[in-house]
């Protein structure tokens, strides 16, 4: 990567990063802190992942219905298969973006709290302080990391729904759908590890949305 694009990539960077404290900022200003935000993002990616994993199940019972084709129209067939990879592809989309929503407000959120915790001068306060933030990111880490465990799935199974897609669309024959059967068991199992994977998180979701509204 030369020179001129990494700083053209800084440049981006920093406008984001300076949107986003803006952004945050003005929040603050009318009355909702960081740690709110924080917690409605992570109901959204929660939300979020619970309508992915029933998308998936959709395109999967999609995919299952095309091997299983008996004769008809099979261009409508693969118009369904399509929509239902491109609905999958969207929510996929949907996920990163939330994903990446909740780190943006967790940077600023924990560097304010550290911040807020050398400014105490009484010792007991700044040590029960200390405790909740080492405790809440700890939390967070594990929450983070369970998300991006399961948005790693994802992938995998859209290109293989991308390729059979993509093959039956120009080889509408009995050839196509041989191609698709091939791959059932295979996708079956994908999509399945990816919807246990989704609960883990959402419960993961769920567990850090009550540790960081608990009074």
């Amino acid at each position: 990567m030369n020179t001129a694009i990494r700083l053209s990539l800084l440049v981006i960077f920093l406008v984001l990063s300076a949107c986003t404290t803006m952004y945050l900022e003005g929040l603050e200003k009318i009355g909702i802190p960081k740690r709110d935000v924080m917690v409605y993002r992570v109901e959204k990616a929660r939300d979020t992942q619970q309508e992915t994993k029933e998308q998936f199940k959709s395109a999967l019972e999609q995919f299952t219905a095309v091997t299983n084709f008996q004769g008809g129209d099979l261009e409508t067939t693969y118009k369904k298969l399509n929509d239902a990879y491109e609905a999958s592809a969207g929510k996929a989309e949907e996920v990163r973006s939330r994903i990446s929503d909740i780190e943006n407000v967790s940077e600023a959120l924990f560097a304010e709290w550290k911040l807020e915790i050398t400014q105490y001068t009484n010792a007991s306060l700044k040590q029960s302080s200390q405790k909740k933030l080492s405790s809440t990111q700890a939390h967070y880490r594990q929450l983070i990391a369970s998300m991006k465990e399961a948005e790693s799935k994802i992938e995998p199974i859209l290109r293989v729904f991308q390729d059979q897609v993509m093959f039956l669309k120009h080889n509408l024959n009995a050839r196509a759908i041989a191609s698709l059967k091939g791959e059932l068991g295979a996708i079956q199992s994908d999509v399945s590890a990816l919807i246990a994977s989704m609960e883990h998180s959402i419960n993961e979701a769920n567990a850090f949305i009550g540790t960081m509204t608990d009074k």
